[in-house]
């Protein structure tokens, strides 16, 4: 294989026509110069400069070489270059979180794109525990998590706290336990630890969201409170995913005397270099959140 260091000693040369200027262009003896066309020439069994004093003429091998070389140069120059860059606002980051924080955050990632043309948003929304194998298995750039990590991959530190809320059909003003009984509990992914989070810490009452009778489910955060709205149960969700419904004068928002909030965590991988443009997403949530 052709060093690219002899290769460019050649080009160099070619373009400047003189030894003792190509040398200083490069900052290299003369016999450095003339010991890298040598070995040029030793490699590709031709000789590649016709000598004649202190000046010299290219053969047909010296030609092709030149104009072929150049090329090579300018591509591994521009490589180079792009390599070095880390640009802040270019590039696509790959963003991964559980449904609640992703429905106050994505919107305002979209607009830090609008903003900027070559920076390109790729959010995925799923639960804490996709979201730490996606980020081991170097599937994305960073994620949200509301449990701090198992894996010995993921490194993770808290950023945020998130209220964990008990949302009733607007009719009901003080939920007591047997309201709650009677009303049913509208399940989601989270629910049951939601629940045991926020109805333990208030309900004397409380074991296990398996008290109450199943009065729907649904796996789409922003669909979760419909079947609240229309007075068919009620649920306990984080507040980012009750702020963004659209129908809060459909149900009622009750914060509970014991207050109960979850830990938000960024979570990234432990051996990956974090560029300019997914440090400058990680800014832009944390005024966010």
């Amino acid at each position: 294989m052709i060093s690219p260091v002899w290769l460019r000693s050649f080009c160099t040369l070619v373009e400047v026509a003189h030894f003792t200027r190509t040398a200083e262009r490069l900052n290299m003896t003369q016999s450095g110069v003339s010991q890298h066309v040598r070995k040029l020439e030793d490699h590709l069994g031709q000789p590649l400069l016709i000598r004649q004093g202190k000046q010299f003429t290219l053969t047909d091998a010296g030609e092709r070489l030149y104009h072929e070389g150049l090329k090579i140069i300018r591509t591994l120059s521009d490589l180079e270059k792009r390599v070095g860059e880390d640009p802040a606002f270019e590039g696509t980051v790959r963003v991964v979180s559980p449904g609640s924080v992703g429905l106050k955050l994505y919107p305002r990632l979209l607009n830090l794109q609008k903003q900027h043309a070559k920076l390109v948003i790729d959010y995925r929304f799923a639960p804490n525990s996709e979201v730490e194998k996606l980020i081991a298995e170097h599937k994305v750039d960073i994620g949200f998590l509301t449990t701090p990590s198992t894996l010995d991959e993921v490194s993770f530190k808290p950023v945020a706290e998130e209220e964990l809320l008990l949302v009733t059909p607007k009719e009901v003003l003080e939920p007591d336990w047997q309201q709650l009984m009677e009303l049913g509990f509208i399940d989601h992914p989270d629910g049951a630890h939601h629940a045991g989070l926020l109805l333990g810490a208030n309900y004397p009452e409380f074991q296990n969201s398996k008290q109450f009778k199943k009065a729907g489910f649904s796996n789409q955060i922003n669909l979760i409170l419909e079947p609240v709205s229309m007075g068919l149960g009620f649920t306990v969700l984080p507040g980012h995913a009750v702020a963004a419904f659209n129908g809060t004068g459909q149900v009622k928002i009750h914060r509970l005397a014991h207050r109960v909030s979850e830990t938000l965590y960024l979570g990234f991988h432990i051996n990956k270099f974090m560029p300019s443009r997914v440090r400058t997403v990680i800014d832009e949530a944390m005024e966010c959140l």
